[in-house]
């Protein structure tokens, strides 16, 4: 079976528009959660979120291309780019100013996880709609505002000729697109892949109906960045987040052969179905930890190996506590010994993004030897008694680090990845 490595990361977060600035933010126990500028919040319950702040697209793309594309389509193209130049795979502008990807263009595959596509367009033109009629509404109504939108223009401004694909699992679409480009490679389908996930719900139309669901933290909004804390007592919500995380994985020999430096393996993969519920985890975590077991058979190696867990940790009532059961069921013994920490207590809940932000994270934890942290974690709540690194990065040799998320639906992925020897 191939062996599929990372050479490049990129990403658009809440507290950094770059992989270094990112990763020292998560060092810092940076919060980038803050009041909602994006819209007018005066009917809103919920007036925070973690907004991806100073983007300016044209540092990525061309200001043409920028314009015929939704906000989560633009945070994929940066981080795409960063991650591409990360791998030394960026080639120069043709006469059009595509940026061909220096690789066998029908050998590299594009991946990516969104939920709900560009929730902006939906609303301007619903609102076009009902107050003038459809002559009145964005010609470019459904390209833009379509989930697959992303994967297809990476695959046309960077020239790429494989598959394109759009995984939509909620919350765990970006871990099952970077699982699908895991198979795909291994499979021989591709050498390359693009992979990971993107967001962009920061809108009205997303932020009313989570409150709807009463999902969101509305607790905590007049100090914004202490309302994001899983596994605390006090957690009322989630935080709403955007951004885009993206890999660049590669086949080892075909990495190897353009003497590319290889930042992590992507060991394993797991996914499942809780058929359970449309919105709620199964209680005992089940099916997560059917999903967990996967990956770890599928990367050959037993629970006490993993050294650190990036939890899904959403700072809900529910989720919190099945993860932590989830985590004592399949690691056992181990799991009181395992650091674990959720990073959406600094970037919030970013949807799609989040499988690919959290694989970012597993790689620079393995890179750097650091154990991010769960801020805010100030009265650990009784039945989430495991090492949760509370509120200070903690710093200790990572041989191999997981990634787990859960989405609506039942949906469950892990990632693990290990260090590359």
């Amino acid at each position: 079976m191939r062996k599929v490595v990372v050479t490049g990361m990129g990403i658009i977060s809440p507290i950094g528009n770059s992989v270094e600035d990112f990763c020292a933010s998560l060092k810092a126990g940076k919060s980038g959660i803050g009041p909602i500028t994006s819209f007018d919040i005066t009917d809103f319950d919920v007036t925070i979120a973690g907004e991806v702040r100073n983007f300016d697209p044209s540092l990525w793309m061309e200001k043409k291309d920028a314009r015929k594309m939704s906000r989560f389509t633009q945070f994929a193209v940066a981080a795409t780019a960063q991650a591409l130049t990360q791998a030394g795979l960026m080639g120069e502008p043709d006469s059009e100013g595509k940026r061909l990807v220096k690789s066998v263009a029908e050998r590299t595959a594009v991946v990516l996880g969104n939920g709900i596509g560009g929730f902006e367009i939906v609303t301007e033109s619903f609102r076009k709609l009902f107050d003038s009629g459809p002559r009145r509404m964005l010609p470019l109504t459904v390209p833009l505002m379509i989930s697959n939108e992303a994967a297809g223009n990476i695959s046309m401004l960077f020239g790429t000729k494989g598959p394109a694909y759009t995984q939509v699992t909620a919350c765990a679409a970006g871990t099952d697109a970077l699982g699908q480009s895991l198979d795909m490679i291994r499979s021989g389908r591709c050498d390359v892949a693009i992979a990971g996930g993107t967001e962009a719900t920061i809108v009205p139309f997303a932020v009313g109906g989570f409150q709807m669901l009463k999902a969101l933290s509305t607790k905590r909004c007049n100090e914004p960045e202490k309302a994001s804390r899983p596994f605390d007592a006090d957690r009322d919500g989630f935080v709403i987040g955007e951004g885009a995380g993206v890999l660049i994985l590669e086949s080892e020999d075909h990495a190897k052969g353009r003497g590319a430096k290889i930042l992590a393996e992507f060991a394993g993969y797991g996914a499942s179905a809780d058929a359970y519920h449309i919105t709620a985890p199964d209680p005992e975590g089940n099916g997560y930890g059917n999903a967990a077991r996967i990956a770890l058979a599928d990367a050959g190696m037993k629970p006490e190996e993993i050294q650190y867990f990036n939890a899904h940790g959403t700072s809900t009532e529910i989720n919190d506590p099945v993860e932590t059961r989830m985590i004592k069921r399949v690691f056992g013994d181990h799991a009181r010994k395992m650091k674990i920490s959720s990073t959406k207590s600094m970037h919030g809940h970013c949807i799609a993004a989040t499988g690919g932000i959290e694989a970012i994270v597993c790689v620079l934890a393995i890179r750097d030897g650091f154990f991010p942290p769960t801020i805010n974690l100030d009265n650990p709540d009784p039945e989430c008694d495991l090492d949760y690194v509370p509120n200070k990065a903690e710093y200790g040799e990572i041989n191999a680090a997981a990634s787990g998320n859960l989405g609506f639906g039942g949906h469950n992925g892990i990632a693990i990845f290990r260090r590359y020897v």
